[in-house]
């Protein structure tokens, strides 16, 4: 099983080994136990979506960067993980499927960001609202464990932290004159 990395926003992540099963086809499905947690692409769940809801396991979901995250509304509470590839490091269209996904879809459960990430990314994938992450290159895991603790602090609002650190730092002051 592969090594992933995981945890909340800055507690400094850790390492994991992966428990669910990756999925592409109907005889792959049905050679697992019905209570293994499944991950399947896009394609296959549309196909397959009465099957898979059948099965007592949880699902998970894998999205690749030209699938439309919309196309899951009001069916996000169904996955238990939704997994976003990232083919190459330059491509950015991951981000923005997370922050659709946990702001605009509501998506609770797990979203594990998967393929050719690098440490250096974690901070901003963490900010979108990845909170696990499986990379290619498993050389990249020890980086990415300590790329946690790296900042401290944004400016900007995020999906972690909705409020800007202006709003943040009026209200610690305000909190303050109050006792």
């Amino acid at each position: 099983m592969p090594n992933i990395v995981r945890g909340a926003f800055f507690e400094g992540g850790l390492r994991d080994s992966d428990s669910w099963a990756a999925v592409s086809d109907r005889s792959e499905l049905e050679a697992l136990e019905p209570r293994m947690p499944v991950i399947v692409p896009l394609a296959f769940w549309r196909a397959n979506e009465d099957l898979l809801n059948a099965r007592e396991g949880a699902l998970g979901l894998l999205l690749g960067p030209d699938d439309d995250v919309f196309e899951l509304r009001e069916k996000t509470a169904r996955f238990a993980l939704i997994s976003i590839q990232f083919p190459t490091f330059t491509d950015g269209r991951g981000f923005s499927a997370a922050r659709l996904l946990r702001e605009r879809l509501g998506f609770r459960g797990e979203l594990r960001a998967v393929g050719d990430i690098l440490p250096d990314q974690v901070f901003y994938l963490l900010r979108c609202g990845f909170d696990a992450f499986a990379p290619h290159d498993e050389a990249h895991i020890e980086n990415m464990l300590r790329a946690y603790t790296t900042f401290r602090e944004a400016y900007q609002s995020s999906v972690e932290r909705p409020m800007p650190l202006f709003r943040r730092r009026a209200q610690a002051l305000s909190d303050l004159e109050r006792t």
